[in-house]
């Protein structure tokens, strides 16, 4: 299959070339030539937009969020412009719901179908193949390509019409941004209370306290590791996002609020580019306490 990708950042790139490994024809956009080159090392084809629209069966954007994809699809010289009937676009951004179903319908006026896909599992999970993608868009278009987002992800699950799978990936962050930061604020009790974070860790990790963040993210805090999978400005955007769809539809979300501020401070103290796990510095600020030696 002839696909589009644009967009190789620290999602898209291991994406795009598990696309490349699987067999697919794939030509690739973006502002980093040694990414394009990363890709072409693969089988992959460095290509303009221009290109993209015509080859491509399937056009599939990883971009930042919301005002980037409309600026692709939908700006001046944009890809909706130079699409046709019978394509098919596949975004796998995390943007809001209601900017997904902006696209789609201007696309829809011209015959192209829309998925938005938005994906869970980070770098390594995109490394490795085995993301999870939430997908929106009419059944039958996702069945048609459901294989070729089992080439980059081992969970493809069909969410509803479009804007559902966005909708989902929101339910995610909250779900992610809330626990990582109960799992620093229970670390922090157990060090303030005299009793070894690492030690509480193993005790409670096969609990009902235990979770995959837990263990993606509690060894991170308790190292002082805080390399990006996922960063803080990054969960700012998804949480911006999912405020912004419970104000449309009158949901609460008072526990994601008050992780925002928290994510917030970061940010403005120069944490924004740490890796989420990093809400653990919230922490220490408020106590001066340490979770790790090497912070």
């Amino acid at each position: 299959m002839k696909i589009g990708f644009i967009g190789l950042g620290i999602m898209g790139k291991p994406m795009a070339i598990n696309l490349a490994k699987s067999g697919h024809e794939l030509f690739v956009s973006d502002h980093h030539e040694e990414h394009i080159k990363a890709v072409e090392a693969v089988g992959g084809h460095g290509a303009d937009t221009d290109t993209i629209a015509k080859e491509a069966e399937v056009v599939i954007t990883m971009l930042p969020n919301s005002p980037q994809v409309k600026e692709v699809m939908l700006g001046k010289g944009g890809l909706a412009e130079k699409m046709h009937a019978g394509q098919v676009f596949i975004d796998c951004s995390s943007i809001s719901p209601i900017a997904s179903q902006e696209v789609a319908e201007a696309l829809s006026a011209k015959g192209i179908e829309m998925l938005d896909a938005p994906v869970s599992g980070g770098e390594p999970k995109a490394i490795d193949g085995s993301l999870s993608f939430m997908v929106g868009g009419k059944k039958e278009v996702f069945e048609k390509y459901k294989s070729l987002l089992e080439a980059m992800g081992s969970s493809v699950v069909w969410c509803g019409a479009v804007g559902a799978g966005n909708t989902t990936k929101l339910a995610n962050q909250v779900i992610v941004a809330s626990n990582i930061a109960a799992v620093a604020e229970g670390f922090m009790l157990a060090k303030m209370a005299g009793v070894d974070p690492n030690t509480v860790y193993q005790a409670i990790r096969g609990g009902l306290a235990g979770s995959t963040v837990m263990d993606a993210k509690g060894p991170m805090m308790l190292s002082g590791n805080t390399d990006p999978g996922f960063r803080i400005d990054l969960h700012i955007k998804d949480l911006n996002n999912a405020i912004e769809a419970a104000h449309a539809c009158g949901a609460p979300l008072p526990l994601t609020a008050e992780v925002m501020e928290m994510m917030q401070f970061l940010h403005a103290h120069d944490c924004g580019k740490l890796d989420h796990s990093a809400l653990a510095r919230y922490y220490e600020h408020l106590t001066g306490e340490k979770l790790s030696e090497k912070d």
